[in-house]
């Protein structure tokens, strides 16, 4: 028989661990969360998560874009995956085909607006007779929109394509955003000051947030939204703007600097979302920092070279603009074509403007695990809003 000191003691351990494992969930919501199950994914982006869009609606990105993963050019601006194909396979879903892409789609998990060269505000040049999308946040806004209500019609009528449709899952979707960088590469490549550009960045972020809270008024409740890039570290700026002081890793200080203050705005705005969409889980992502320590600490992480591109031909940096990358330019009335480099995988950035898949695939995992994100949640967690 047992005493009653020892009695005493095990009902006393008892409760302690009953008020540990309370206090605890308290503490640390994450402990009482589940990982959510998104059955679909809609993604709002330029060339950084662009599965097809800029493909199908202009020219398919050449040979050996694709080369790493797909084996043959797949729509997509690196030689293989994106960080968008990294979250969609978290949630076990396939691939997002290209909203704009009406050969071989399947939209039951979901849509991608992206295109490459788009922003998140009206370019004033624009493709084919500028370098800029016509494609911009809005107008994926209207596409979304335009996508809600029809697919639900295809699936009411039935038919061979109803299959290819999405069920009503949209208040269940997880909805991306990587967006930003070509408006700050508008405005410097229209010969605007860094002050002038800088002075963009308010309406641009206002911009943003109009669309985020008319696609929240469509349904729309778990947000992961991700920062803008150094891209003050790409060779298609340090290249062109080359009198622009350099900092410790050899990217430009000043055009970083914009991004730094982009990012600045748009945390700002993100934690107004949250006041104004009190029901709605919105996730911050530093996308920038992990970017960074890649040509900070490239060594590190297992890379070389991070200032060079992979694929191009030319200078210090293989990369020059007349000479992109999978074209086939003549030098010294001799043609060749600009490959890719022998090891896209330890290498940083593939064409000058876009990341290795190599890259893409080291960023994921970082920001994917909560640690830098705001609210602190891993990726697993973003139905979540604490």
């Amino acid at each position: 028989m047992e005493s009653p000191i020892s009695v005493r003691l095990a009902t006393s351990l008892c409760c302690f661990c009953v008020i540990f494992s309370l206090t605890a969930m308290v503490i640390n919501p994450v402990v009482a969360s589940e990982n959510c199950k998104f059955p679909a994914i809609f993604n709002f982006a330029d060339s950084n998560s662009d599965t097809g869009g800029y493909a199908a609606a202009f020219s398919q990105p050449p040979w050996p874009y694709g080369m790493t993963f797909f084996g043959m050019p797949a729509g997509r601006f690196s030689d293989g995956r994106l960080m968008i194909d990294f979250i969609a396979n978290t949630f076990g879903l396939p691939f997002l085909s290209a909203y704009l892409n009406s050969l071989g789609s399947n939209y039951t998990n979901g849509a991608n607006f992206a295109t490459a060269a788009s922003t998140i505000r009206l370019p004033t040049s624009i493709i084919p007779a500028g370098g800029f999308s016509p494609f911009y946040l809005d107008l994926q806004y209207d596409q979304f929109v335009q996508f809600k209500s029809r697919t639900q019609q295809i699936r009411k009528r039935g038919g061979v394509y109803k299959d290819l449709m999405p069920k009503e899952y949209f208040p269940k979707a997880l909805y991306v955003f990587d967006i930003g960088q070509n408006d700050l590469g508008e405005g410097f490549f229209a010969n605007m000051s860094i002050k002038e550009v800088n002075a963009t960045v308010p309406d641009v972020i206002n911009s943003f947030s109009t669309n985020v809270k008319r696609i929240y008024k469509l349904g729309a409740r778990s947000f992961w939204i991700h920062n803008t890039g150094p891209i003050g570290c790409l060779p298609y700026i340090f290249t062109n703007f080359q009198t622009a002081e350099r900092d410790s890793a050899g990217c430009s200080k000043p055009h970083n600097e914009v991004a730094q203050y982009f990012n600045y705005k748009l945390k700002e705005a993100v934690a107004q979302l949250r006041k104004d969409f009190p029901l709605a889980a919105i996730t911050y992502v530093d996308v920038y920092s992990v970017k960074y320590s890649l040509f900070s600490h490239p060594n590190k992480y297992g890379f070389e070279l991070p200032l060079v591109a992979c694929c191009g031909y030319g200078g210090e940096y293989n990369y020059s603009n007349g000479a992109g990358c999978g074209s086939t330019i003549t030098v010294n009335g001799t043609q060749i074509f600009v490959g890719s480099c022998d090891r896209p995988s330890v290498r940083v950035v593939w064409d000058g403007i876009h990341y290795t898949e190599a890259a893409n695939k080291f960023v994921f995992d970082q920001i994917s695990s909560g640690a830098f994100s705001e609210p602190p949640l891993p990726l697993r967690m973003a139905c979540h809003r604490t």
